[in-house]
């Protein structure tokens, strides 16, 4: 991927985050304080937890000789990385939302221009395998989607889809054999056709056409799975074969131990 392709996701990214912005920033006291559909977050949460990854991603982008050492640091003493996750997303709830607000803006566009400046060819440190700017730009897309799916449906509100998903949807194809052995399975070598409906209608596909195993459906629903952010009995997704039929439940396209994922409708 070259610097034109790598530009063109860090504006992706800032739309993004804009579009999130424009859900939060007139939000009351009350209103950060609404409880989202991930067990124990908030609106305050949420936005919290993308800020603390920002500075994560910063350190990455910025000191990436100094990343493991201070990872490991806040590893010590965990029982689970999750335990980490929301004792963060917990500290930055804490605050008064427009301070937290502030924070969010401001690491977000630090990190814009940081990924901005990573040298072509360069791999950056993560808690996962690292990656080179436009994957983390991608991850970082791909984040910001799904935990403001979260506040979305805390505040009742219906995003219109965007061709910004197909970065999501790339990502959770990509991610496919580390879904497997995130779940201690052994990756399948059968390869697995992903066929997806745009916003706009048009056809994103991934794998050999000729492949027996495939998944079909819409992009969004695609993208809500690999987020784990619905059910898949939620979504008007298709798995043709073993291998896809395995792959549905377990798609994650985030690092890190696998979620608890959502409770099909109607179900606590």
């Amino acid at each position: 991927m070259g610097r034109q392709e790598t530009v063109a996701l860090l504006a992706d990214l800032r739309a993004e985050s804009d579009e999130l912005d424009t859900l939060v920033a007139e939000l009351d006291a009350e209103g950060w304080a609404t409880r989202t559909p991930a067990p124990g977050w908030t609106v305050a949460h949420q936005i919290a937890h993308l800020a603390w990854t920002d500075d994560w991603t910063l350190q990455s982008a910025r000191d990436p000789e100094g990343f493991h050492p201070a990872a490991n640091e806040l590893l010590v003493g965990a029982a689970e990385f999750d335990e980490i996750v929301d004792g963060a997303a917990a500290a930055g709830a804490a605050l008064p939302h427009g301070e937290l607000l502030a924070r969010w803006r401001a690491g977000r566009a630090a990190v814009l221009e940081a990924l901005d400046a990573v040298p072509e060819g360069a791999r950056l440190p993560w808690f996962g395998p690292p990656m080179k700017a436009a994957s983390m730009a991608t991850a970082r897309i791909m984040e910001t989607w799904a935990h403001g799916e979260d506040v979305a449906d805390a505040l009742g509100v219906k995003r219109e889809p965007t061709a910004r998903l197909r970065h999501i949807a790339h990502l959770g194809v990509r991610t496919f054999g580390f879904a497997f052995s995130a779940h201690g399975l052994a990756v399948p070598t059968e390869p697995v056709r992903v066929e997806l409906t745009g916003p706009g209608g048009e056809l994103w596909s991934w794998g050999p056409e000729d492949a027996a195993d495939r998944i079909t459906g819409p992009a969004l629903d695609f993208c809500l799975l690999a987020t784990q952010r619905r059910h898949p009995a939620d979504l008007s997704l298709t798995a043709t074969g073993p291998v896809a039929t395995a792959w549905l439940p377990i798609a994650q396209a985030f690092a890190g131990p696998p979620g608890e994922g959502r409770a099909p409708s109607g179900r606590e």
